[in-house]
């Protein structure tokens, strides 16, 4: 399968949440030449900045965080430039009132038509009637 990952799908493969189990499923499967992941290029500054959250959350250490960030560069989607992807981006945000990083997943899976697996109850709830490539995690088996 081809999926557009959503950051918050990574954070999933570094600290335990909801449906952790399934987002390492999909690490796994992408490691194994099962699945085909993109992403923006802004999507390791997504994951680094959930881990110095969950740093200071004082849910992980500034070691574990480190080297979990390592761990994540170690298993990066095809990232894409998000410079081409702005001006649509732009215009989703507009019309839904959301944020323009969010979108930025949606257009790059609109321009290579395929899905968006993410974990954003809120993008799901507010953009999947009209983009319904929107896949949920949860959904996966």
């Amino acid at each position: 399968m081809r999926y557009v990952l959503d950051s918050c799908v990574a954070i999933r493969w570094l600290l335990q949440e909801a449906d952790s189990d399934k987002a390492l499923r999909v690490r796994d499967d992408f490691r194994g030449g099962l699945h085909e992941l993109l992403a923006p290029d802004v999507f390791p500054i997504e994951v680094a900045h959930s881990l110095t959250r969950a740093e200071r959350q004082v849910r992980i250490t500034p070691t574990e965080g480190l080297n979990q960030f390592r761990d994540m560069l170690a298993t990066l989607p095809d990232l894409h430039g998000y410079l081409p992807l702005l001006p649509r981006a732009y215009q989703i945000s507009s019309q839904a009132r959301i944020g323009v990083y969010d979108c930025l997943y949606v257009a790059l899976a609109e321009q290579e038509g395929c899905a968006l697996l993410t974990a954003d109850d809120g993008l799901i709830r507010s953009l999947q009637a009209t983009f319904p490539f929107i896949v949920p995690l949860a959904s996966l088996p």
